[in-house]
């Protein structure tokens, strides 16, 4: 077998106990030569994610206010979890002094300061990991990502990985003989700063890695047994998905499926790397098995339901618009000087509807689109619809089956939901619905119900 990379979440590492567990995971096959670990999450549903604390201790520095209290519980937080685990008392000490040198850096970029405060939840997860795993007798180090060169673009909080970081990681991380736990989240610039990608971006340094080494696989453990076809907080009991493919779970990722961040799949894509899903609290679990292509596609047209509410839409119409040259390219001109990205633009002859996020359409925002728009574009009518919900049905197998959007459309009328847009792309493996926000998790119930009857 080759190397395999394996990747833990949050709910992973919450507490000694679920650490005890990745280390019997990581143990139990000599080919995961490469951990990759997030920051403490909850132990609890009331509890709070390290991460978010840890943007609170930054917030209070930055604001001037007393970091204190919050520093005692990072500290409490990280002490119980080195004292459950039988460490000695100096990783307190290392830890205390990690928390009091960062928050002393400087404050003059308050994104890039936010960066280095933020990462130490994934930093210091793997150093108690690495350091556990020591203590058990195995031989595991603690790699840096600078040391390991991890390089970013030099973007705080939406840091994107550059070409060069994939041989100098693979060169740095061949030559070791020790098997690594490698912090998640975040890496450096060239210039040396410290900066992370977008939240959740613990997944994007595992593919990362997955790709640089050229893993035989990637696993990705959470605390799920598998994919379902959606959302257990709004279907009760749906259906599990133990096969798809990367462009069915990107669809699904984007469209509110919370596994893994929606940008995590393309190293691993590009690298034909297969992505494993697997459960920390039960890894015998089949999982799910992310890869190009699927062997049940005749069986199952459609893996998945997902909706996000995020959305509003700016509708434009205007007779003769399609003679009009260039009216697409200025309109979606304006809407890039405004700092917006678009998610979709469905269009006819005399109309086109650009639909962005609502919370960056701001009513500032708005008025500063609309305004030129008016005035460059000269639409007979133009309006926005906010409150707007995307829900897609996704599948590879859909292309194949007469009937899918027949069948999707009917769900949606037979539960009293109105399609306010419906747009299918040029793949073919996937559907998406413009609904009112408000019906979004009823449209969401309708469609699985329609596609995976035989779940009771």
């Amino acid at each position: 077998m080759g190397l395999k990379v394996c990747k833990f979440g949050g709910t992973s590492m919450a507490t000694a106990e679920q650490f005890r567990k990745v280390a019997a995971i990581v143990l139990s096959d000599p080919d995961r030569k490469i951990v990759v670990v997030s920051a403490p999450g909850k132990r609890s549903k009331t509890d709070t994610k390290v991460t978010d604390m840890l943007i609170s201790y930054a917030e209070s520095i930055l604001a001037n206010k007393n970091s204190e209290p919050l520093y005692r519980l990072l500290m409490e937080r990280f002490a119980e979890i080195i004292r459950d685990l039988g460490l000695p008392e100096e990783q307190t000490a290392t830890i205390s002094d990690l928390l009091k040198s960062r928050a002393e850096a400087d404050r003059n970029h308050p994104g890039r300061y936010m960066d280095g405060i933020k990462a130490l939840g994934e930093e210091i997860s793997a150093r108690l990991l690495a350091a556990y795993l020591r203590k058990e007798g195995h031989d595991f180090i603690y790699v840096d990502p600078r040391e390991a060169g991890l390089i970013l673009s030099d973007e705080p909080g939406n840091a994107q990985v550059l070409p060069e970081s994939y041989d100098h990681l693979h060169r740095y991380l061949s030559s070791l003989e020790q098997r690594v736990v490698f912090p998640g989240f975040f890496g450096y610039s060239a210039s040396g700063n410290l900066v992370a990608f977008p939240r959740g971006g613990s997944d994007i340094t595992g593919a990362i890695l997955s790709a640089a080494m050229k893993a035989e696989i990637y696993e990705n453990f959470t605390d799920v047994d598998n994919v379902f076809a959606a959302d257990p907080r709004i279907v009760n009991n749906p259906a599990s998905i133990h096969e798809m493919t990367y462009a069915e779970m990107r669809e699904l990722s984007y469209a509110g499926f919370s596994v893994l961040h929606d940008e995590a799949l393309q190293p691993a894509f590009n690298a034909k790397i297969p992505v494993h899903i697997k459960n920390t609290n039960n890894p015998s679990a089949a999982g799910t098995l992310i890869s190009l292509e699927r062997n049940n596609n005749h069986e199952m047209p459609v893996v998945g339901v997902a909706g996000s509410s995020d959305f509003c839409t700016i509708f434009l119409s205007k007779y003769l618009m399609n003679r009009e040259k260039g009216f697409g390219r200025r309109l979606l001109q304006i809407i890039e000087e405004a700092d917006l990205s678009y998610e979709h633009c469905p269009s006819g002859i005399d109309h086109i509807s650009v639909i962005v996020r609502e919370s960056a359409f701001t009513p500032e925002v708005e008025q500063r689109v609309l305004e030129r728009i008016r005035k460059e574009l000269r639409p007979d009518k133009l309006l926005v619809k906010r409150g707007i919900a995307l829900v897609m049905i996704v599948g590879d197998g859909m292309s194949k089956r007469i009937g899918i959007a027949k069948k999707a459309t009917a769900a949606c009328s037979d539960a009293g939901v109105n399609l306010e847009m419906i747009n299918q792309g040029a793949s073919e493996n996937s559907i998406m619905f413009g609904i009112r926000k408000e019906d979004m998790n009823k449209a969401i119930i309708a469609l699985h119900e329609a596609f995976f009857p035989s779940v009771p």
